[in-house]
């Protein structure tokens, strides 16, 4: 027997064959924890669900804040991925590089879908595109265009332009840099203002596939593996839960406000509001909604990029077209309130920074119209009034009529005044008529009706 044994239920055993059936059960035990990885280390299976984000128009700090919003959300409640689905023509840069800064350090992989097709991803929507760790067109969707210019596509003066589109052309090509994309493309994209079409973007390494709808993406890129700020991840989007997450009935509104039409239009009648109620005080209305347009204005305008000069010249256009009413100019401050409100209302969006941001022309004219004549209407009644004779004080009370409310005391034309009959013998009584035919101070000389018409018969 040998000198080493183990007792077992059966009997002694060998202890060389009590180690190997050891090593045996490690080496499965070590399979199966292999086996559950699946991958090897640093690589994790993305499972969940797929949160989809919607933005079409302009990007502005709204549709950056629901973009942000969304995609931390996502990270914090474990979702598969995020997919963006963009329609944009561009927007502010200051927007752009807050989402652009969110989708690189995203802690989950983010898709961006140009589409539907016939739709583009132009300017600020070239750079989101390009930073998804998965970008994807729709056929017949275009990209690129990405070179400021001016509200009225004319280019910026020299030194400006030379200015923006460096510094832009750099921040194109740190984003393509980041994802792995063709970085010289991104810089023309800038400088020279190129854009391509789907499939040619797919060739030039611009975006990474086309996909006919959102079902055919997820199933093309699932098993793709993406690179986190420090893990890799595999895609697991075929047959993934989607869930669509529209903007909050909140960004909803703050999206309509941040149209700079609407915040000329709220400007306006902000104004026509305040001037109502220093014009009839009491009236509350006219007070509070004026006030309330104010305030929406100035929010709408603090979401813009301003050239302040331009809203100085709104400011002032309104005060002149103010003030013609008050002080009667004959037309010159009116006119030139006039002026003043046009100028402003085509340079109040700086262009530099937001091409697709001006203010309808036909827009400003109209408006500028209706103020003028508001004015015209206005000046026309107050110069009337003012032709028309004084209807209380001096001799210009002679001859009026009135009605006795006490026994010394008439109401006439809207107001009570203190009064006593020429004749002793007379008293009033009140309810009777009477006629003023005199003053004395504050005091009405009156007579009553039947007096007077004595007096004319004989």
């Amino acid at each position: 027997m040998p000198f080493f044994t183990v007792m077992t239920v059966g009997g002694p055993m060998p202890l060389a064959r009590t180690l190997d059936r050891g090593l045996s059960l490690a080496a499965l035990c070590l399979g199966v924890v292999l086996l559950g990885i699946g991958v090897p280390s640093g690589v994790n299976a993305a499972a969940g669900e797929v949160r989809v984000l919607s933005v079409d128009g302009i990007i502005n700090p709204i549709s950056a804040r629901y973009l942000v919003r969304g995609i931390e959300e996502a990270a914090v409640e474990g979702d598969a991925a995020v997919l963006i689905e963009l329609d944009t023509p561009g927007g502010l840069l200051d927007a752009t590089q807050e989402i652009t800064g969110a989708m690189l350090n995203a802690r989950l992989p983010v898709i961006v879908y140009v589409t539907p097709a016939g739709t583009h991803a132009a300017s600020a929507g070239t750079f989101i595109t390009m930073a998804a760790h998965v970008a994807a067109m729709a056929p017949s969707t275009r990209i690129g265009a990405a070179t400021p210019v001016s509200g009225e596509g004319q280019e910026i003066p020299d030194d400006l332009r030379t200015k923006i589109i460096n510094d832009t052309a750099v921040y194109a090509r740190s984003i393509a840099e980041a994802r792995g994309r063709n970085a010289d493309w991104a810089e023309d994209a800038v400088r020279d203002g190129v854009s391509v079409g789907a499939q040619e973007a797919v060739e030039l390494d611009v975006v990474d596939l086309v996909a006919v709808d959102r079902a055919d993406l997820l199933d093309a890129i699932d098993g793709t593996m993406v690179r986190l700020l420090d893990d890799d991840v595999t895609l697991a989007t075929a047959g993934a839960v989607v869930v669509e997450e529209p903007m909050s009935p909140f960004e909803e509104l703050l999206k309509v406000l941040s149209d700079p039409n609407i915040a000329l239009i709220l400007l306006s009648l902000g104004t026509l509001g305040i001037y109502f109620e220093l014009s009839n005080p009491g009236a509350f209305f006219p007070g509070i909604f004026g006030a309330i347009a104010l305030v929406l204005a100035l929010f709408s305008l603090g979401t813009l990029p301003i050239n302040y000069a331009g809203l100085a010249l709104l400011v002032f256009g309104l005060a002149l077209l103010g003030a013609e009413i008050w002080v009667a100019s004959g037309g010159v401050l009116g006119i030139g309130g006039g002026i003043a409100f046009v100028l402003g209302a085509l340079i109040l969006v700086d262009d530099t920074q937001a091409p697709f941001l001006e203010i309808s022309r036909p827009l400003i004219f109209g408006i500028t119209l209706a103020l003028v004549a508001f004015v015209l209407f206005a000046l026309r009644a107050v110069m009337r009034t003012r032709r028309r004779p004084a209807f209380i004080g001096g001799g210009d009370m002679v001859g009026r009529e009135g009605s006795v409310r006490g026994t010394s005391s008439v109401f006439v034309e809207g107001e009570l005044w203190r009064a006593r009959l020429a004749s002793a013998d007379a008293t009033l009584m009140p309810g009777d008529r009477v006629r003023i035919i005199g003053r004395e101070g504050l005091d009405l000389i009156v007579e009553p009706l039947q007096d007077a018409a004595d007096k004319e018969e004989t």
